[in-house]
């Protein structure tokens, strides 16, 4: 099967002394090797190549996959050739180019068909990839838990299984059971590439059904969790900063790394906004352009978080040059997920990278809602908070309880999940008002007095007053 590249911490067998495409030694505290890598791409006829460079996130995703980019093809074509993608023409320079490099690995930054790789490589002579292989790839070597390396795996089996190389679908003695096999053993036996592709579906039936335990425990986790708790999640393109931000609003001391995909789980901690109100801050995967649909249904569980949110976080690197793309990709992203609908705060991180502070003011003009900062710095950290805490906090509702001395568990944990606003005592009660999410009322229904939706002249009564 297919893997695409070694990460960046694999070992390749060294080749013999003199070897041409022996690739390049990387320096580092271990000895590792990184293929040589020559990255193709395809824009349409009217694209500015001069404005914009259309591989430089293919090539930030061959070096975090251990790559050294050599090489770069460019071409513009309105329809891709069914045969190679990029014509025979393209195809002859690309063969001459890659036994001029010593090339090992040539990456496409479309995706293509089994057909289309497997023309490509006997007509350049290496291994050629696409652009979700090597994703896929990317995810394998950064997948840390389980739960990510049973997602990882689901996600490369399903994409690899109708590229199974019939190379294999040769018939011998030895790889069937019919021919020279001993009595009772002999009949038209089973091809190898029939035999791979047996397995590759028994292995996705298993991992599709451990999956589905995994979801299910997921989702009871993440229910138990936000029934009571008031929660957000940070979602964006991948390297927007996600996870420094969440380093600045919560202290959290997240690793936090510039390479693509360096978060695969989703990480949750306790965010403490104005007026002492506690939520739950997660941050999830980023997403990308182009985006693998297996990837996506594999890692659903993942992203249970951002279902069960009641604000999403769009945290934008408002410094890169496609930054309206980026945005778009995430949108299409949170629609294939069903999230496109839930409440929502875009956040334009990085801002401090702008050379002129026009660019700044161009790019908040159209999108006057944004909030602009800098997660490296904190600018405009207490902004988001207060903003967050204010769009939260028409969420809550006032209630007005007594609640017995005597229930000492539930006045214990009542910080975890409301913000106390009075408090008093009275003989053995202890009469308080609290701002609670609406979903937690049922813990208090008993004890309550009155309540009020944060709204005014909205009161809503409860069963004391009725």
């Amino acid at each position: 099967m297919r893997w695409g590249l070694p990460g960046a911490g694999s070992r390749v067998d060294s080749l013999p002394e003199g070897s041409y495409n022996q690739p390049a030694l990387k320096s580092s505290e271990k000895t590792v090797y990184q293929e040589r890598a020559l990255l193709v791409g395809t824009v349409e006829p009217g694209f500015d190549l001069r404005a914009l460079d259309p591989l430089d996130e293919l090539t930030r995703l061959a070096e975090t996959a251990g790559a050294v980019v050599v090489d770069r093809l460019v071409q513009k074509r309105e329809r891709p050739d069914p045969r190679t993608y990029i014509g025979k023409g393209k195809t002859d320079e690309l063969s001459r180019r890659v036994a001029d490099a010593g090339i090992d690995t040539v990456i496409f930054d479309n995706e293509l068909s089994p057909g289309q790789i497997a023309n490509l490589e006997k007509d350049i002579g290496c291994k050629v990839i696409d652009r979700t292989e090597l994703i896929l790839d990317i995810f394998a070597t950064h997948a840390r838990t389980y739960q990510a390396k049973l997602q990882v795996e689901l996600a490369q089996l399903e994409y690899t299984l109708p590229r199974i190389s019939k190379l294999g679908a040769h018939i011998t003695s030895e790889q069937q059971a019919g021919g020279g096999a001993g009595i009772g053993m002999r009949g038209p036996g089973e091809k190898q590439i029939e035999s791979d592709r047996r397995l590759a579906r028994k292995r996705i039936v298993a991992l599709r059904r451990e999956m589905k335990v995994v979801e299910e425990r997921k989702r009871r986790e993440v229910s138990a969790r936000t029934v009571e708790n008031t929660t957000v999640s940070l979602v964006g393109y991948t390297n927007a900063g996600k996870s420094t931000l969440m380093n600045a609003l919560t202290k959290a001391g997240v690793a936090v790394e510039d390479k693509l995909f360096s978060t695969l789980d989703t990480r949750t901690r306790i965010w403490i906004l104005d007026g002492g109100i506690k939520v739950l801050l997660s941050d999830t995967v980023g997403f990308i352009r182009n985006l693998p649909h297996d990837l996506v249904a594999s890692f659903h569980a993942t992203l249970e978080e951002v279902a069960q949110a009641d604000l999403l976080l769009h945290v934008v690197d408002a410094s890169h040059p496609q930054a309206s793309e980026q945005i778009e990709a995430v949108e299409r992203v949170l629609k294939i997920l069903d999230c496109s609908e839930k409440p929502m705060l875009l956040v334009f991180n990085k801002v401090d990278r702008f050379r002129d502070p026009i660019e700044r003011e161009i790019l908040l003009s159209r999108h006057p809602e944004a909030i602009a900062i800098s997660a490296r710095t904190a600018d405009g950290i207490e902004v988001l908070t207060a903003r967050v805490a204010e769009r939260l906090t028409r969420r809550l509702i006032d209630v007005e309880v007594e609640i017995p001395q005597s229930e000492g568990k539930l006045l214990a944990e009542l910080s975890t999940w409301s913000v106390p606003l009075k408090r008093e005592y009275v003989d053995s009660f202890v009469r308080m008002t609290l701002r609670v999410p609406s979903r937690a009322l049922y813990k208090l229904e008993k004890f309550r007095i009155q309540s009020k939706v944060n709204s005014p002249g909205k009161k809503r009564s409860g069963p004391a007053a009725e």
